[in-house]
């Protein structure tokens, strides 16, 4: 596990690694950009870079030596619904998971296909909040195909947000994350996008978390919008272990 300073979490915990673009959101990725910074630090569960996926088995066993309650971002350095990570593997990070009803575990993919495709075939959990990215109204698909899911929290992270997203289908929606792209060379985050996002979320009392505007110097740019800063997540109950 990590700790992170990725606002809507507290850990990270990655029992896969590595990756491949698959959508415009992709463009500046934070986890590729990552890798190649920590295998030049020569940690050995980069060394094969960004776009070798690799699966962790000795990664598994780490959510149970937590002795206290966590939210834990699952994956943040890849995409579990990868095609290159055999569905046992993902069955195994979910069962572990399931197991751990103490912790929240928060799972994000851009691959809502695969995720819809064997989600009948996972071990869904009370604590398994699923997300999927939507970035632009290109990818909208993927919050039917979150639908399609056994979560019992599900939620959309729209971070990149380089695109409007208006009128979206929010039935059985729980959560949305919006963020504005960062780094040298990011795409612009219109105001009015944002504001749109929150009224639809407000309308249809969805929990809003604004995480950022982005940009070269994403503190400076800070996180309040019209003044404030919106930090509203879903509620679950946990499994207490003493």
């Amino acid at each position: 596990m990590a700790q992170t300073s990725i606002e809507w979490t507290e850990l990270t915990w990655n029992p896969v690694t590595g990756c491949t673009k698959i959508s415009s959101g992709c463009k500046f990725c934070y986890a590729e950009v990552m890798t190649k910074r920590l295998k030049a630090m020569g940690v050995e569960k980069y060394k094969d870079g960004f776009k070798n996926v690799r699966i962790h088995e000795d990664a598994l066993g780490i959510p149970y030596t937590w002795k206290k309650s966590k939210v834990v971002f699952v994956n943040s350095m890849s995409d579990l619904f990868h095609k290159a990570v055999p569905l046992e593997f993902i069955q195994k990070v979910f069962q572990v998971m399931k197991d751990n009803g103490q912790h929240v575990f928060q799972v994000l993919t851009k691959r809502a296909d695969r995720l819809a495709e064997i989600s009948h075939l996972l071990p869904w959990a009370h604590n398994i909040w699923m997300g999927v990215s939507v970035e632009d109204d290109r990818v909208l698909d993927r919050i039917d195909f979150l639908r399609q899911t056994g979560a019992r929290v599900k939620f959309l992270s729209c971070e990149p947000l380089i695109g409007p997203l208006p009128n979206m289908n929010l039935a059985g929606i729980d959560w949305i994350i919006v963020g504005g792209e960062s780094g040298q060379k990011p795409r612009p985050m219109n105001p009015e996008w944002v504001l749109d996002i929150q009224e639809q979320c407000q309308t249809a009392q969805i929990a809003f978390f604004f995480k950022q505007w982005g940009g070269k110097n994403k503190k400076k740019a800070g996180r309040e919008l019209n003044g404030q800063t919106y930090d509203e997540m879903p509620e679950v109950e946990l499994e207490r272990f003493i």
